[in-house]
């Protein structure tokens, strides 16, 4: 443990581990983001062996987060579960419109209503916050639903009161950049295949091992054009003439046929930027 929590978290925190402790028994979609390392941690001090962490594994998913979810189920000291999902399957998830991570997370939250008497829980939980509010989010209409909780969204816990709280309990990765699936590196429009996930993911793997990169994309556009997405302190290095042709020649070998770095840097959300607000009222904004 670190120092104590201020006054107005320590609140956040007490609500929280009761209105975990009020669900009884919980399955807690566990990604191992900040916000689900969180909302486990929680759940497994309100309600320990009455609270399980489930990890959903599909080819979306990139490398090492799967085994970074289970080093820290063994930390926290929570049951964890892992099932695959198969939204690849679904020829409206393929499409790649705005709306695909309602079907993503419709896969999710199906296949875990169906084992909750497997797993021996009632709820399930996620981990949205405050925050997640104001950004276009249809997999919170999935969990609406399904009947999933959100408890931290709840008592009014921000994506600060989270990291915070992690860094409190001394989790790893309070200070993890968020990590969305791989599928959102695709352009909407340009349809989701396993190939393409698969080298987004390859890609992000080199740049984070060869350059030390943390926050950053590989965005997929039309026409197999990888598009950078790095932190403008970063720019200068990548667009060293050495860094710059390694880097071209690796993307091209895993498919690529264009690479190009965006001088604008990283931007979380920017393939959002192309949806009309209208789209953004009709799918349903969090």
């Amino acid at each position: 443990m670190t120092e104590a929590l201020p006054p107005a978290l320590y609140e956040k925190l007490e609500t929280l581990l009761a209105t975990l402790a009020s669900y009884g028994r919980v399955a807690v979609a566990f990604s191992a983001g900040v916000d689900s390392t969180v909302v486990a941690r929680a759940a497994q001090q309100a309600c320990g062996d009455d609270a399980v962490a489930v990890t959903a594994v599909s080819p979306s998913l990139a490398s090492g987060e799967r085994e970074q979810a289970e080093q820290l189920a063994q930390q926290i000291g929570i049951r964890h579960v892992v099932i695959e999902t198969e939204e690849f399957d679904n020829p409206d998830y393929l499409k790649n419109e705005p709306n695909r991570c309602y079907f993503c997370k419709t896969e999710l939250y199906t296949r875990l209503g169906h084992i909750l008497p497997q797993l021996d829980v009632d709820v399930i939980a996620n981990g949205a916050n405050v925050d997640d509010q104001g950004d276009h989010r249809p997999g919170m209409v999935a969990a609406g639903e399904h009947a999933v909780r959100s408890p931290l969204l709840d008592v009014g816990m921000t994506k600060q009161d989270v990291r915070d709280l992690a860094q409190h309990w001394d989790l790893p990765v309070w200070d993890k950049p968020a990590m969305p699936c791989l599928s959102s590196r695709i352009a909407y429009g340009v349809g989701v295949t396993t190939e393409r996930v698969r080298r987004v993911d390859e890609a992000e793997k080199y740049l984070r091992e060869e350059f030390g990169l943390l926050e950053f994309r590989v965005r997929h556009e039309a026409n197999e054009l990888a598009r950078i997405e790095v932190s403008i302190d970063e720019l200068p290095r990548l667009l060293e003439t050495s860094n710059r042709l390694a880097i071209t020649a690796k993307l091209r070998e895993l498919g690529f046929a264009f690479v190009t770095i965006d001088l604008e840097g990283f931007r979380s959300g920017s393939l959002n930027s192309v949806i009309a607000v209208d789209d953004l009222q009709v799918l349903g904004s969090d």
